[in-house]
């Protein structure tokens, strides 16, 4: 298991050649100390685990890794698979300035084609992340005071990542002089 920084798990997220509006996440706080856990997975891309904190409301830091090559029924049971779900996106920025006009002209027939039409918030939340070519889209279960039971089950069935994990960004902590998470 290699442990990374967390950008350089989203980044291999955003790289991966998979359909886009097939992400899963189940995200909540850590089950001790400061901080977020998350799990993005995709049925062919597999399963990433990252943990968080917020040092200061410029900066967050982190460390993730891979679990799983592949969502398999068992982790597929703890992943939330209905519209009516919360909803995430990874993003990555435009290119350059001719691909960032390319993107807002989308964007904007989006906006204008749902203003004119009968829409779900879940039918505008895909066709905005398609407009904005976002590489990782789809349902969360999300909890921001709590941990969801799907995590806890997730972090049963990933208990090495858990405790690897968790000293990694503890000692992030530590090295960062921080205490606490910024809220």
């Amino acid at each position: 298991m290699r442990i990374r920084e967390w950008q350089d798990i989203l980044e291999d997220v955003t790289e991966q050649d998979v359909d886009p509006d097939d992400w899963r996440s189940v995200a909540g706080d850590r089950a001790s100390g400061v901080g977020e856990d998350m799990y993005l997975a995709h049925p062919r891309g597999g399963v990433y685990f990252l943990k968080t904190y917020a040092k200061n409301p410029f900066e967050v830091r982190g460390v993730g890794t891979r679990v799983a090559r592949k969502v398999d029924d068992d982790i597929d049971s703890f992943l939330p698979d209905n519209r009516e779900a919360d909803r995430f996106a990874v993003q990555s920025p435009p290119e350059d300035e001719d691909h960032a006009e390319s993107v807002s002209k989308r964007l904007e027939t989006v906006l204008e084609a749902h203003a004119d039409a009968p829409t779900t918030p879940q039918d505008l939340f895909d066709d905005v992340m398609a407009a904005l070519e976002s590489p990782a889209f789809g349902p969360m279960e999300y909890d921001q005071y709590d941990r969801p039971d799907e995590l806890e089950e997730l972090a049963d069935r990933f208990e090495e990542a858990e405790e690897l994990l968790d000293a990694e960004l503890e000692e992030l902590v530590e090295t960062d002089e921080v205490d606490r998470g910024f809220m």
